[in-house]
Formats: C-alpha cells, structure tokens, sequence
C-alpha cells in the first residue's frame, strides 16, 4: 500500500544462499523509460520500475582480494519528492502484495489506496470495485492491466468495461504500479478514475503449497522457473475450490496455468507468456430485504439456487525491451479468448410471473492488440526535457447475447413475453497515439505536458445493428514546485473519457432519442502535496475534481449497467506511511467525497434526485506489514466502506462496513512454510452490498416492489497453508 517504493521481494522467507548467488551481477545504471498504456515514474533509476521480473537490486562489491560480496540495497520507499507527477501515483511493492491478507484474487488490488474491492454475486464473477465516490461496478472508470494487457472488457454481457481478475495467480504478482486521474497520457479508456498495472515475475523459488480453510476452502499451488537455453522458462498451476457460507454452496471449481519464457531485463530484453483459466461456480446474488423479513429465505439463501457462471480465458503476449536511438523503447502484443456465460435472476416475477425472470448473458470474445512507447531524454535551450512518446492499439471481436432461461435453460422464443432475446455480433477497435514531455525548468520547478487522442469505431450486426465513431483530443498537464527539500506541491487537470456500450448508442440512433455518446468524456483537475518528516514518515493530501460528460448507472431488469446522466464528484484523499521499524510499516488511506448528478435522475422506483446511487460517501484502510522479524512474517488490514445513497433522492441507504483481515506465517530453515489467514476476524455482520431497485415476489402486485437487496458479507473464516521451496 506504499504510494511509491521499491525494493527486494520477499514471499514468506529470505531467498536461498544458492539463488543469492545465482543473482550476483555487477550494478547497472536503471534507465527510466515508459511502457505501452502507462505513464512511469522516475524512480525507475532506483529500481526495476516497470515490473519486468523482479524488482529487485542486488549489485555486488569488491572486497580485499577481488572477491564478490552481496550488498542488498533497498530504495528509500518514502523520498518520492522530485519523483512523482501528482499526489496521487505510485507502485506497490512486493513484500506489501505477498503480506496482504487477500481473501479472494481480487483483493489483491485493495493494496492500492482508496479502492475497495468486494462482491455481489459469487465469487467466479467480477468483483465489484468503488473508490473516490465512485461505485466503479465491475471496473467502469477503473482501467486493469496484468502484466500489461487489458482486463476491462467494452460492450460486456454484464457491464461495460467488465474486470475479471480470477486468472490472477497471486504469488506470480510483482509491483502494482497505479495512477489516479485524467492527468496521464498514456492512459486511455476506463482509466479516468483510476489505472492499475499489475506484472508478472520472470523467476520464483521452485514451490508447492497446500491450502485447506473454513467454508470448503481448498487451494493447490505448483510453481517452478528453470534455466532453459539463454533465458528462463516459468510454470506455474493452480487449482482451486470454494464453497463459501451460503445454503447453496457457491461450489467455484478454477483451474490456472501460465507458462511464460523470457530472457534479458527491461532494457533489453523480451518474454513470451501463455495463460489459461476455467471457472465453474453457484451464484448467491443479491437478494431481497423483504424476502428475509418475511422467512422466505435465510441470511445466506437464495431465490433462485440456480444462479451461477462459468467462464474462460486463455491468452498469448509477448513484450519486448530495447535500447535504441538514445532512449529506451517497450513493446508489447496479445491475444486474448474470453469466454463468458452468466445466469441471474434479480427480478424475480416482475417481467414473466410463469417461468421466472432469470436469463443468460453469454459472450465469446477475441481481443487483439498491442502498443509501443518510446522515451528519451535530452536538453533543450539548456532545459532537460524527459519525452514520452506511444501509440496503442485493441480490437474486439465480440459474439453477445442475452436470452431469458430457466434453471439455465433455455427457453423458446414463444415463452418470452417481452421479447427478451438479444443476440448482437459486435466488432470494436480503439486506436490510440499520445505524447508527453517533463521540463525541469529549475531544481524546484518542472512541468509535465501531454497530449492523447484515442479513436474508437464499432459495428454491431445483431439485435442493435447499426455503425458508430468517435475521436476525442485529450490535453493532459500538470506543475510541480518544490519549494522545500521536504514538500512538494502539485496543480494537475486534464481530460479523459470511458467508452459506452456501443449497443445502447446504437439503440438511441435507432429510436431518435438521446442515449450514450460512445467515448463519454471526463475531465479532472487536483491540487496535492506530498510531505516527508525525517526518513521515516510521508504524508500525501490530494483534492480532486471529475466531471463526467456521462455517469454509468445499474439497470437491474437488464442485469447491465447502461449510460445515465452527466455528474460531477469532489473529494480529497489523505494517505500515511510511516516506516516504524526496520520490520514494521504502518500505511492508512482515507478518501471523502461528494458525488451528485448535474440534473435530477430517476432511479425507476419513483425516487428523483441527484445523488448517485452506491456511490460511496468515504472509503479507508489501515494495514501493518511485518516482515524480516527472524522467521516471522505478516499482515493486518483494515477495510472501510461507508455508507452510500441507494435511491437517487438519497432516502435509502446503505450501511457500508468495516472488517479486519490478518494473516502470518513463519518461515523453516529447511525451506518449508506455514502461513495462517483469518478473514473477518471480528465476524462483522454486515451487507458487502447493497441495491436498490423494484422485483416481485409471488403474491405481489404486477408492478413489482421497491426494495434494499442484499448480498451479506461472508463470516469470519480460516485458511493454513503450508508450502516448501525448493
């Protein structure tokens, strides 16, 4: 959760004195440089920033004799001054991501400050993701890249800019490098609010480990990265059930696998990597308040047990390092299968009172694409100018449909009394260019200037034919004083965007009314400080502003998300990190905001008013790292969300929680470990979310009701792993 730092990764235990050995290499300078998508920071010149394997530094030394001796330097995690652009960027680093106490993949992303990451509907599907008073849904305005391609899926079956981290093997994650804003060039759709780049390593430790836990928790993981020719080979496998603590066990069955061969470094160097995952699950989904009142169901049941997913993804990249013409030049390309069926049933009555109102949301997706930055740094009229130059490309071949079934079955067209069907074949592409350059004008005072223009055309064959494009010029700049060795101030504004759902801008050309502009733009501006007392304490305070052209809203009789009315958010955001003891860091994160419509909305249930609903009103954490003490090592996170409006009048609404999560673990001598993790461990009785919207249950008039529907926090629970390197 450190807003920037690097330094040495550390899983459970120090490294093997034969691995330490392996790794011995005469320093080298870093060279900062950018990567496809992304904005860097230029603290690459104190570590392997870009998360290409590990970001680690471990140069030797001569001693008397010529002799080779380790000298492990670890950077000043807290001296960002004269680094960062904003407030508001920074990377995460190893020991953080493999001391976080994370009860699902998903969490994992939770280290970055301010974002709270939970669920609504079991735990194969996208998690629901809120930070700076935005309820993000499955990742709208929060753009996700792993080990640098897109995860955020446009025109989803199930809502636009869908972020499924299930494929996520956590042990292979290295820093999480993330931005917060519309103040980076480099970051294109889904990222106006924030962007996460999460890599992956290049080598670890030959592993095994065994996790058994509470609620039908069970987890295998294998690991192994030899020396294959001039490079490395990596593989990696892990299995994966869980029930969790509802009536109908989720029953999630997942299968990971990546093998991944790469050689050289980020300066010159490449790596070629296969992934693959399958998911099968139950879905307990949000249910009605009323339901449980009435003792129709229990706290943990469900309407319809026949809810549920099942979903793929496989994928090929290749990422490519060279230095060149000066500067240095990243490149990268994928291909990606997504494959994707959802059963829901959120009404219940209200649209077919005889069979039911669940349906299936199916796709099966191809995504190609890639991109090139380039960086390079010179003087001009006496200034140092760090340019950043890039362009970017995705194309999305989309088959997606949405038909009404029940208990996952199909049914025949003539049953469908409102015309249910849905099937739209939909083809994507967004081509991006940006550039950037930093001027340090003065040893206190430099400027960052950039420029993006995206431009996305689509066409969609299906149920919403129809053909539509859109450019957007996007000026992005920020100024940065340092007016004390200490404190540095920041001013930064510029415009981002999100894509809409091309087959609700198709729908509002078809039937003449207002409906989604297909890039929906944003602009943002913040003022921030960063504040650093002695060696051991830094504090970040950012102020910002978002007006979004477009507000992405939940309709639940579609089980989507579509595009609502403009709005504007104001809020700031305050973080510490306080480096206590060589082997404890404390980090805490608290952000308020306020979130409105510009004009007056209708949530569908006869409430009209601005508030956005889910919206957060505050979101915060704290969390004690432990590691290095002897053999032990370990994590205790806080997690707050507060309450949030659920009607657009703000008269109903959600209660938010708070919950402690913890693990620790000791590492052996002889390379085995064991590892304890408890979640929930005050046992919070809480709703990790809350809707509002109109179902209808037997009995109850045709227009349906109004109600608050649940989905319950899951209850305190234990894992133990125990695992052995080899």
């Amino acid at each position: 959760m450190t807003e920037f730092a690097c330094g040495s990764r550390r899983r459970q235990a120090r490294r093997s004195q034969r691995q330490r050995n392996q790794s011995r290499r005469p320093a080298r300078a870093q060279t900062p440089f950018f990567e496809s998508g992304t904005i860097a920071i230029a603290a690459a010149a104190l570590c392997a920033f870009a998360g290409w394997g590990e970001a680690r530094a471990e140069p030797a030394a001569l001693v008397d004799g010529g002799a080779l001796q380790d000298i492990v330097v670890t950077a000043e995690r807290l001296k960002l001054i004269g680094i960062a652009t904003t407030a508001s960027e920074g990377v995460v680093v190893d020991a953080e991501l493999a001391l976080a106490p994370a009860y699902r993949p998903g969490q994992l992303l939770e280290t970055v400050p301010g974002l709270d990451v939970t669920s609504h509907s079991g735990e194969g599907k996208a998690n629901q993701y809120l930070m700076r008073g935005y309820n993000l849904d499955h990742g709208t305005d929060l753009a996700i890249y792993v080990d640098e391609m897109p995860v955020n899926e446009p025109t989803h079956a199930h809502g636009q800019g869908y972020s499924d981290v299930n494929f996520l093997i956590p042990e292979l994650a290295t820093n999480i490098r993330y931005s917060k804003g519309t103040y980076y060039a480099g970051e294109g759709d889904f990222a106006s609010v924030g962007a996460v780049h999460l890599n992956y390593l290049n080598a670890l430790d030959d592993q095994i480990a065994l996790t058994a836990g509470t609620l039908g928790f069970q987890r295998l993981f294998a690991a192994g990265s030899p020396a294959l020719g001039e490079g490395r080979l990596l593989g990696a496998l892990e299995l994966q059930h869980y029930d969790g603590p509802w009536d109908h066990p989720d029953d999630q069955r997942k299968v990971n696998a990546v093998l991944r061969y790469s050689g050289g470094d980020e300066h010159d160097g490449y790596s070629l990597t296969g992934m693959f995952y399958h998911g099968l699950w139950n879905s307990t989904t949000d249910q009605p308040a009323r339901a449980l009142s009435e003792g129709l169901i229990g706290r943990f049941s469900s309407l319809d047990p026949s809810d549920g997913g099942q979903a793929e993804r496989a994928s090929v990249s290749a990422r490519w390092f060279a230095a060149i013409g000066g500067g240095q030049l990243a490149a990268n390309g994928y291909v990606i299968n997504n494959q994707l069926t959802l059963w829901n049933d959120f009404t219940h009555l209200l649209t077919d009172p005889v069979n039911g109102d669940q349906e299936a949301q199916r796709e099966n997706r191809i995504t190609v694409g890639g991109g090139a930055a380039f960086t390079r740094t010179d003087e001009l009229a006496g200034w140092r100018n760090d340019w950043l130059t890039g362009v970017s490309t995705r194309f999305d071949f989309n088959n997606v449909s949405r038909v009404p079934t029940r208990s996952r079955v199909t049914l025949p067209a003539s049953a469908d009394p409102l015309d249910f069907f849905e099937k739209d074949r939909v083809h994507l592409s967004d081509v991006a260019a940006y550039a950037q350059v930093t001027t340090h004008w003065l040893p206190w005072l430099r400027t960052v200037v950039g420029l993006r223009e995206d431009r996305i055309q689509g066409s969609d064959s299906g149920t919403n034919p129809g053909e539509a494009s859109a450019s957007l010029f996007q000026p992005k700049a920020s100024l940065i004083v340092t007016p004390l060795a200490t404190t540095e101030l920041y001013l930064s504004a510029g415009r981002g965007f999100h894509s809409d759902d091309l087959r609700g801008v198709n729908q509002a050309a078809l039937t003449g009314v207002a409906g989604a502009p297909l890039i929906a733009r944003q602009d943002g501006a913040e003022i921030g400080i960063r504040q650093q007392v002695g060696r051991r304490l830094a504090i970040t305070l950012a102020l910002f502003s978002l007006d979004a052209q477009s507000e992405t809203t939940y309709d639940p009789d579609a089980g989507q998300d579509s595009a609502g009315p403009a709005s504007r958010r104001r809020g700031f955001e305050l973080n510490v990190t306080y480096q206590a003891a060589a082997w404890l860091e404390l980090y805490a994160s608290y952000s308020a905001d306020h979130s409105r419509f510009k004009t007056p909305f209708d949530d569908g249930t006869g409430h009209v008013g601005e508030y956005l609903p889910n919206a957060p009103f505050a979101t915060g954490s704290f969390a004690a790292y432990v590691k290095d003490l002897g053999a032990w090592s370990g994590g205790l996170q806080y997690r707050y969300l507060g309450a949030y409006p659920l009607s657009s009048d703000g008269a109903v609404r959600g209660s938010g929680y708070g919950e402690w999560n913890g693990d620790i673990r000791y590492a052996f001598e002889s390379g085995w470990n064991l590892a304890l993790g408890v979640y929930n461990i005050m046992n919070t009785k809480a709703n990790a979310a809350e809707f509002w919207y109109i179902d209808r249950l037997p009995g109850e008039p045709a227009a349906g009701v109004a109600d608050i529907h649940f989905h319950p926090l899951e209850p305190a629970s234990v894992r133990l792993t125990v695992s052995k390197k080899f």
